[in-house]
């Protein structure tokens, strides 16, 4: 195995790590940054990418892996504190999730894209543009909603089907029910989108989340 890590943003690098090659990148990784690391591992043997960074940056290395035919290769997580990613998947932070990313051995994981072709690795949120959503979402063939809610949260699974999705409460303290699946559809006359915490840049009125055809190989 020949680690390497992608430093996005300005995370502190474990102690762990500096002897790791190490190549910088925005806090979201662009399709420049992931392209410098793919030529770098491109001939290292049984590479292991370690992203240290937040969802936003997983899934942006995930996305551009999966669009280059790359999920092949191994990809370990390293947060500086708990993100949705790392609760989902049972992850650690700091320095204890370095250490994982150098001895931890890669699994099979189900990896959730949207119709967009963007990764999603915590969760995704579908509203209504500052109003409540307005439509209708199924899970396979699960009615989610029909109607008007406060809007729909969207998360992978560490296990099939792959994705779950819920609507959300508008009493905090009494969550609505997950519903689990392979696939969540969407259709509203307006609704936005957030992704791992990056908002998309227009309204949609179509949204699908999906498992994709391939896993990716993620380190635990």
């Amino acid at each position: 195995m020949t680690p390497f890590v992608l430093q996005c943003g300005n995370p502190p690098l474990p102690i762990t790590l500096t002897d790791v090659p190490l190549r910088n990148a925005d806090a979201v990784p662009t399709d420049d940054d992931c392209s410098a690391l793919f030529a770098d591992i491109e001939s290292a043997p049984a590479p292991r990418i370690i992203v240290l960074g937040d969802d936003a940056s997983l899934a942006a290395v995930l996305t551009r892996l999966m669009r280059t035919d790359r999920l092949h290769v191994e990809v370990a997580f390293v947060p500086e504190t708990a993100t949705n990613a790392a609760h989902i998947y049972k992850l650690g932070t700091g320095s204890r999730a370095a250490k994982v990313a150098l001895t931890g051995k890669a699994s099979s994981t189900p990896l959730i894209r949207d119709d967009a072709g963007k990764a999603v690795v915590g969760r995704a949120l579908l509203g209504g543009g500052g109003a409540e959503l307005e439509g209708e979402a199924y899970v396979d063939d699960t009615r989610l909603f029909s109607g008007v809610v406060p809007g729909v949260e969207v998360a992978p699974t560490p296990e099939l089907p792959g994705l779950r999705a819920r609507v959300i409460s508008r009493r905090r303290l009494l969550p609505r029910r997950w519903v689990s699946g392979r696939a969540m559809q969407l259709g509203s006359p307006a609704a936005d989108l957030m992704r791992d915490g990056i908002a998309g840049d227009r309204t949609v009125k179509r949204s699908t989340f999906y498992r994709h055809h391939e896993e990716w190989l993620l380190v635990r």
